[in-house]
C-alpha cells in the first residue's frame, strides 16, 4: 500500500499539524494548493519563456557571434543533452530530500546560468551554461510536477495542471514577443537576462508558500551504481543523435554510442533487480498506461520540437520578418495552448485521457501535414491555421500524458515519475532535433546542386557548395559582397525553394511521428495512484 502521509519539513516545529493538503490553506499561505500552483507556474514559466525567448534568437546569436548550423543547433542540443541526462536522478533527489528544495535550487540555479549565458562574449560558452542550464532546469521541473502531485487531492489534479499548462503556454506565448523585442531593440544577450528577476520572484514566493512533501516510504538512500549506469546510458543515446548528423547515420562512431547505450540500459535494469532501493524501480513499468504515457511524450516531443526547430528561420530567412513579426504569427500556435490547457483539464477528467490524447495527436499530425505544404510565398492566414491546429492539438497531449505518467506513479516515486515525464519529452526532442535535422540536411545536400544548376548560376567547387549549404540549412541565402543584384535574387530563390523542400520533407516525418502517437494513445488511461495525493495530512 501507498502511504498517504506526508512529512512537513517546513513547518513552525511545534509539532502542530498543518491543514491538510486537500483545501484549506495552513499556517498563513504555506501549502495551500492553489498559491502552491502559483508558485511552481511561476518558476517553470522562466524555463518555458527562455525556450520560446532563445528561438526567437537564435539567427541573431549565429550573426552575431559567427555561429554555423551546428553551433545553432548545440545550443539547443547541450541544454537536451544535460536535461535527459539528470531528470531522473533530481527526481530522485527531490523524493529524497524533498520537492520544496530542489525546486528553490533548481529556480536559483537556473536565473544565475541566464545570467551567465548573457555575460558571454563567444558561442563556446553559452553552449556551456546552457548545460548548467539543462541541470538546474532538471532540478526545477521534476519538483514542481512532485509538489503538484503531493498538494492537490485527486478531483483537482487535471485541472491544476491544466492551469499550469495555461500558464505556461501563456509565458511561450509572450516569449516571442518580449524576445523579438529585446533581440530587435536591445541585444540578444538580454533574453537570457529577462530570466534573472523571474527567478528571484519564484525563489522569493517558493520561500513563503511552499511546503515540503514526502511520503512516509520515501527513499532514504541513493542508488550511486544505477545512477551511474542510467546516466552513462542517456548521455551515449543522445550524443549519438547529436554527433549523427556530423558523422553519419551508418558511422561506426554513431553506432558505437547507440549499442553503448543499449549496454547501459541493459545493465542498469539489471542492477535495479538487485538493489535494495533502486533509482526507478522496474516494477514501474508493468503499468501499461505508464509506459504508453513515456512513448507518446517522446513521440510528441520528436514531432513538436524537431518540426518547429526550422519555423524560426522560415519565418525570419525566408519571409524576412523582424523578430518581433516572427515573434506575432506564433501567437496562434502558444494562444491555443493557452485555450485549449484548461480545457483539456476538464475534458480529460471527465472522460479519461485516451480520447483527448487521440485526439490532440491526430490534429498534430494534421498541423504538421499543414506545415509540409507552407511556401516561400505563403500568406499569414494560412500559416495562423496550421500553428493554431498545433498549439490546439498538443494542449491535450501535455496535459494528459503528464497525468498519465504522474498519476499512476505511487506517491513515494512522484519526483522520479515527473522526471521520467521530462526526460521523455527531452529525448524526443533531442531525436526530433536529430533525425529531423539529419533529414532536412540531407534534402539540402541532394537537391541544392541542381537547383543551382538549373538557375543558371555561376558553377561552384565542392567545397563552396559544401559551405552554401549550411547557410540553406538556416535559409538564409549564401550572397558574397558585390554581387550584381539579378544573381543575387536567382540565389536567394534557390536557397529559399531548397530550404521549403528539406522543411517540408522534415515536417510530413514528424506527421508521421504524430500519426503512429494516436495509436498509443489508446493504450493510456487515468493513473491509478493519482488518490495517493488527496487529502494528504502533513504531521
Amino acid at each position: 500500500m501507498t502511504s498517504q502521509t506526508t512529512i512537513d519539513k517546513t513547518g513552525p516545529g511545534d509539532g502542530t499539524p498543518d491543514a491538510p493538503s486537500g483545501g484549506a490553506p495552513g499556517k498563513g499561505l504555506r501549502g495551500h494548493p492553489w498559491f502552491t500552483l502559483i508558485t511552481v507556474a511561476v518558476g517553470v514559466m522562466m524555463v518555458a519563456l527562455d525556450g520560446t525567448i532563445v528561438a526567437i534568437a537564435n539567427p541573431a546569436i549565429g550573426k552575431d557571434l559567427g555561429a554555423t548550423w551546428t553551433d545553432l543547433q548545440w545550443i539547443t542540443n547541450a541544454y537536451f543533452l544535460a536535461l535527459a541526462v539528470s531528470l531522473i536522478t533530481a527526481g530522485k533527489l527531490g523524493d529524497r530530500f524533498g520537492h520544496r528544495q530542489t525546486f528553490l535550487i533548481g529556480v536559483a540555479g537556473f536565473a544565475a546560468s541566464s545570467a551567465a549565458i548573457g555575460l558571454s562574449d563567444g558561442i563556446t560558452m553559452v553552449i556551456v551554461f546552457r548545460v548548467f542550464q539543462g541541470l538546474f532546469g532538471a532540478l526545477l521541473m521534476p519538483a514542481a510536477l512532485g509538489l503538484l502531485r503531493a498538494t492537490f487531492p485527486a478531483e483537482k489534479l487535471n485541472m491544476a495542471i491544466g492551469i499550469w499548462g495555461m500558464v505556461i503556454g501563456a509565458s511561450t506565448a509572450g516569449g516571442p514577443i518580449l524576445g523579438g523585442v529585446l533581440v530587435e531593440h536591445v541585444n540578444w544577450q538580454s533574453v537570457f537576462f529577462i530570466n534573472v528577476p523571474v527567478g528571484v520572484l519564484a525563489v522569493a514566493l517558493g520561500a513563503w508558500i511552499l511546503l515540503d512533501h514526502r511520503a512516509e516510504n520515501a527513499p532514504r538512500s541513493f542508488d550511486l551504481l544505477g545512477i551511474a549506469l542510467l546516466s552513462g546510458a542517456m548521455f551515449c543515446l543522445v550524443w549519438a543523435l547529436i554527433k549523427a548528423p556530423e558523422w553519419g547515420w551508418g558511422d561506426v562512431q554513431t553506432w558505437s554510442f547507440i549499442v553503448g547505450s543499449f549496454v547501459g540500459f541493459g545493465a542498469f535494469a539489471f542492477w535495479e533487480t538487485k538493489v535494495k532501493e533502486p533509482l526507478i524501480p522496474l516494477a514501474l513499468f508493468r503499468s501499461v498506461p505508464l509506459s504508453a504515457g513515456v512513448v507518446l511524450m517522446v513521440l510528441m516531443a520528436i514531432a513538436f520540437m524537431g518540426g518547429l526547430f526550422f519555423v524560426t528561420f522560415y519565418l525570419q530567412n525566408v519571409h524576412g520578418m523582424s523578430p518581433i513579426d516572427a515573434g506575432l504569427h506564433l501567437l496562434p500556435l502558444t494562444g491555443m495552448m493557452i485555450v485549449g490547457s484548461p480545457l483539456a483539464g476538464v475534458m480529460i477528467t471527465k472522460v479519461g485521457p485516451r480520447i483527448p490524447l487521440a485526439g490532440g495527436m491526430a490534429l498534430t499530425a494534421l498541423a504538421m501535414y499543414g506545415m509540409s505544404t507552407l511556401e516561400t510565398d505563403t500568406g499569414s492566414g494560412v500559416m495562423s491555421l496550421w500553428f493554431a491546429l498545433l498549439g490546439l492539438g498538443l494542449a491535450p497531449v501535455m496535459v494528459g500524458a503528464t497525468e498519465v505518467i504522474v498519476g499512476n506513479a505511487p506517491l513515494e516515486l512522484s519526483g522520479v515519475a515527473g522526471g521520467l515525464q521530462q526526460a521523455a519529452m527531452q529525448i524526443g526532442g533531442s531525436l526530433g532535433t536529430a533525425v529531423l535535422g539529419a533529414v532536412m540536411a540531407s534534402k539540402v545536400d541532394n537537391d541544392l546542386a541542381d537547383n543551382w544548376a538549373d538557375a543558371g548560376l555561376p558553377q561552384l567547387t565542392p567545397a563552396q557548395m559544401e559551405q552554401s549549404a549550411e547557410f540553406v540549412q538556416q535559409g538564409i541565402a549564401p550572397v558574397e559582397k558585390g554581387t550584381p543584384p539579378e544573381i543575387a535574387a536567382k540565389i536567394a530563390d534557390v536557397a529559399h525553394d531548397t530550404f521549403i523542400s528539406g522543411m517540408s520533407l522534415a515536417s510530413l516525418v514528424a506527421a508521421g511521428v504524430a500519426a503512429v502517437a494516436v495509436l498509443v494513445a489508446f493504450l493510456t488511461k487515468r493513473g491509478e495512484n493519482a488518490e495517493a495525493g488527496a487529502g494528504v495530512g502533513h504531521i
